[in-house]
């Protein structure tokens, strides 16, 4: 490991990572929830009811259904979920966010040529971890995981990795990683399906996608990669119900959590 090698790439991902909000600004799309509560002013009385097309009374007869009973309650949970988007929606637009984020893309870039050195790999990996710091953001400003960032994620890292095998003259490594992307890619698949899961799909294909630099390094790392989001998701979670910021039932966003457990597990390995 060279120090000069670590300076410099931890200097490249404090660029990423202060030009990662101005990235992630055209990808951040509105909540699906801040649609149809946008347009009314200020609260309702009672229930906030997707049924009020126009804020017409609704009919005794009507509210005692298991229809109405249903749709108050999905509106409640996107009232909710459309106030924790907007909380961090307003983070991620202060000024020091920028400054926040250079610092962790110096971290990040900065522990991964200190975990691989001179390797040829590196470049795919720190690739990934661009595109890793832009859904960050996005994922914590709307709850979403856009697939055109996370396909490049995913095919600029395969082919980094794919060079780096016919220069390593290391073919088998380059099938290590696509039996990674693989196996993440069931795993998450089944806990998605799981019911009362939290997982959405994009959480699946970032999984897939962080499945390849994973099963690179080794069947170890792509278990410790699989394992860690779920740890380090349940402790924020439970520190955000302790203190009271969060409900049991906020959306809350997992992307950083499986971008965290990966980054960790590479260090770790």
């Amino acid at each position: 490991m060279s120090a000069g090698l670590v300076t410099c790439v931890a200097l490249l991902g404090a660029l990423a990572g202060a030009g990662a909000p101005a990235a992630a600004r055209p990808l951040v799309a509105r909540s699906p929830a801040e649609g149809p509560l946008r347009a009314r002013r200020g609260p309702q009385p009672g229930l906030d009811l997707p049924a009020a097309a126009g804020n017409a009374p609704v009919p005794p007869s009507a509210a005692r259904s298991p229809r109405f009973a249903l749709r108050s309650a999905r509106s409640l949970r996107s009232a909710r979920s459309l106030r924790s988007a907007r909380s961090l929606r307003s983070a991620a637009r202060s000024v020091g966010f920028p400054a926040v984020m250079a610092g962790l893309g110096a971290l990040v870039f900065g522990g991964l040529a200190a975990a691989l050195g001179i390797d040829p790999a590196l470049p795919a990996f720190l690739l990934v971890a661009a595109c890793g710091l832009v859904l960050a953001v996005v994922d914590l400003a709307c709850l979403r995981l856009p697939d055109p960032l996370v396909a490049a994620a995913t095919f600029g890292g395969g082919l980094g990795l794919a060079g780096a095998a016919l220069a390593a003259g290391t073919p088998g490594r380059l099938l290590g990683a696509l039996a990674g992307a693989a196996l993440s890619l069931a795993a998450y698949v089944l806990l998605a399906l799981l019911p009362r899961a939290r997982l959405g799909f994009g959480d699946v294909k970032l999984a897939a996608a962080l499945g390849l630099p994973l099963g690179w390094s080794g069947w170890p790392t792509l278990w410790l990669g699989l394992l860690l989001p779920h740890l380090l998701n349940g402790v924020v979670v439970l520190a955000l119900l302790v203190t009271r910021r969060v409900r049991r039932d906020t959306a809350l966003p997992f992307g950083p959590a499986i971008l965290a457990g990966a980054w960790l597990a590479v260090l770790l390995s």
